[in-house]
């Protein structure tokens, strides 16, 4: 027996991240793979299957079979008999033409919905009529969710109609509001099968409908129809077995729940074998070609509009996809689904596998491990597929081996990468990557708190901006501020500051922090020169497109200030600086529309840059003294300088202050 000891170990261990959360997501996975959305199912595991047959082909490509022919009317067709569709005699002698190389049974995959002339009419009747033991004609019938049978079935159909039918209850069939039934004497001088089909969410043919229902009637597909010919089967011994299957004689044809079964194609359009309808008519198809095979005729000319998407083509024949389906029933080769209860155990194990593995070795070892296993389902699954032509569900296990590799190795990741991770997040978003490496090299700087540094302050405010707001639409003032807020970033990251904060139409960035910058001042001014030019290049372009023209002032500052991460540890944080060198910068900015000017600098500033200035480092500008003031919350007078830029080859220019006539700004 264990101790009390061993067991609050191993109950501990369960309540391991890496233990409770894979298993939470093989519950999830499970519960995925029974409900099996039709979103999964009809595009990612539909595409899943593509990639099955394909790689199925390329290693273990199946027999084509060599039982079934296609005679197509293709384009050499239509440019010896002309365009599409011909004259019921025409096609009455290809009909006949065909039959007299004694096939086993023909499958004419062409509609006749309406009335040509009574002669081709009694033509192709008669036709028909010599050859109903071993012919079946394409029968149109129209299918809408929500709208419901609401005529009457024609006479002919009645003999057609399925009758037995076992497991009632559990039949759920597709059901059509209207046939297409080919006008007399056509119409009962043949036996007919639908042709009905149901694209997958992606636009391709992937299952067949082997019946439908029309009114309280079932009624077989022309594949289906054709199947039973072919095998020698009285229709009278046709059976359905709802939820399970059709069975034709003593073959058994298992389907989904609603009579469809997946169709297992060779390969792309042209796979089975074809022949031209014009060189049957024209006698250039020997008999022999046609003796006991199962010859399908239909369109496969682009003109003719029949051209189906599927796993390994978008322009295969809708007659060969019907080929197909025959040849899958003939040869025992239909494709089945593996079932619910196998797929759900599979992701169980997976589940409980993945939990063993995760709880050891390294990041790079885990990645290595769950590579494997992930292989090892996909080879799993492509086998079961090309061997034995059972589709297992492969999204769900794949998926479930990948989230949770993903997440036990993210867990590892984070867990020796946690501290560098925690600084590109919190300052990814405000400083350039040169930045946020440098803050990983030296995670000390970022903790809670702050230290006192002296940096440059600026802020930006955009002049009437209340103004504007309120004569625009919203969505407009948005889309406008947008620009200009991601405008004005790029040139700070241009520049190498620290993107504070947005308030508003307002932006707070400052230099010399969180790394040592010692020419701040200088990048700050810089910066503040750019963002004016780029502001005149936004305006040309708003002017152009007949939008409002904006101003911004900008105010900057230096001095020393409490700079670093502000906030609640583990909640949430900001990094920023404060003192009142800061509010200083903002009352600056605000003078900008007092003094009319587009950059004011304050004499803390105006030192550490002098000597660019006069030396003409920092470019053609004109820095004018303007005057002494005290601003709100302040006791001691600053002075204020003015900076424009210059036309290229102008000198710079530098005035002071004048001496005396302190002024007082009141705020109103």
């Amino acid at each position: 027996m264990p101790s009390g000891v061993a067991i609050a170990r191993r109950l501990a261990r369960l309540e391991h991240p890496l233990v409770w959360i894979p298993l939470l997501l093989t519950a999830l996975f499970a519960v995925l793979c029974f409900v099996n959305p039709s979103v999964i199912d009809g595009y990612a595991e539909a595409l899943l299957v593509d990639y099955r047959f394909k790689v199925r082909n390329l290693f273990l490509p199946p027999r084509v079979p060599d039982e079934i022919l296609i005679v197509t009317i293709d384009e050499k067709s239509l440019a010896a008999h002309g365009r599409w569709p011909w004259d019921r005699r025409l096609q009455a002698s290809l009909i006949e033409h065909v039959f007299a190389g004694d096939p086993e049974a023909v499958a004419v995959d062409i509609f006749f919905p309406e009335p040509e002339s009574p002669d081709s009419d009694r033509a192709l009747a008669a036709v028909l009529a010599a050859h109903r033991d071993r012919l079946v004609v394409a029968l149109g019938f129209e299918a809408q969710p929500g709208r419901a049978f609401d005529g009457e079935i024609p006479e002919p159909l009645y003999d057609l109609a399925i009758r037995k039918i076992e497991n009632l209850r559990h039949l759920r069939t597709i059901d059509a509001f209207r046939v297409l039934m080919p006008p007399e004497p056509i119409g009962s001088s043949a036996a007919f099968g639908h042709v009905y089909t149901l694209p997958d969410r992606d636009g391709k043919l992937r299952w067949e409908a082997l019946y439908l229902r029309y009114g309280d009637e079932y009624f077989p597909s022309l594949a289906l129809q054709t199947a039973r010919v072919a095998l020698g089967v009285p229709a009278e011994q046709v059976r359905i077995s709802g939820g399970l299957g059709v069975r034709i004689g003593e073959r058994f044809v298992p389907t989904d729940e609603f009579g469809r079964v997946p169709v297992n194609y060779y390969g792309r359009e042209g796979t089975i074998a074809h022949v031209s309808a014009a060189d049957v008519l024209g006698g250039r198809v020997p008999g022999e070609r046609f003796r006991g095979r199962v010859v399908f005729i239909g369109t496969s000319a682009i003109a003719t509009y029949d051209l189906k998407s599927t796993p390994f083509s978008a322009n295969m024949p809708g007659v060969e996809k019907n080929a197909t389906v025959v040849a899958n029933i003939l040869q025992n080769r239909v494709a089945v689904r593996c079932p619910l209860a196998l797929e759900l155990l599979l992701i169980l194990l997976i589940g409980v596998l993945v939990v063993w593995l995760g709880r050891k070795g390294k990041a790079l070892q885990t990645v290595l491990v769950f590579s494997g296993l992930a292989f090892l389902v996909l080879a799993a699954n492509q086998l079961v597929f090309s061997f034995w032509r059972v589709t297992c569900n492969l999204f769900y296990p794949l998926a479930l081996v990948g989230a949770q590799g993903m997440l036990i190795i993210s867990v590892r990741y984070l867990t020796e990468e946690r501290k560098a991770r925690e600084v590109r997040r919190i300052f990814s978003s405000y400083v350039t990557e040169r930045v946020v490496n440098e803050l990983i090299r030296n995670p000390g700087m970022t903790r809670l708190g702050g230290e006192r540094r002296r940096i440059t302050i600026l802020f930006s405010d955009i002049r009437g901006f209340t103004t504007f707001s309120e004569a625009h639409a919203p969505e407009e003032v948005v889309a406008m501020l947008n620009e200009f807020l991601g405008a004005m970033t790029e040139v700070i990251f241009r520049w190498e500051g620290t993107l504070d904060k947005f308030v508003g139409d307002e932006i707070m960035a400052f230099w010399g922090s969180p790394l040592l910058q010692e020419n701040h001042a200088e990048l700050a001014l810089r910066c503040a020169l750019h963002m004016i030019r780029r502001l005149e290049e936004l305006k040309e372009k708003w002017g152009s497109e007949g939008k409002a023209r904006l101003d911004i002032g900008i105010g900057i500052n230096s001095g020393e200030v409490l700079v670093g991460n502000i906030g609640a540890e583990g909640k949430k944080m900001e990094y920023t600086a404060i003192g009142d060198h800061v509010n200083l910068g903002a009352r600056v900015e605000s003078l900008t529309r007092r003094y009319n000017v587009p950059i004011l600098i304050t004499e803390f500033t105006f030192q550490e840059v002098r000597g660019l200035l006069g030396s003409g480092a920092i470019g053609h500008v004109s820095v004018e003294g303007l005057q002494q003031v005290i601003v709100k919350g302040r006791e001691k007078p600053v002075r204020l300088y003015a900076v424009r830029s210059l036309a290229h080859g102008e000198r710079s220019v530098l005035s002071e202050c004048a001496e005396g006539g302190v002024v007082r700004m009141v705020e109103k």
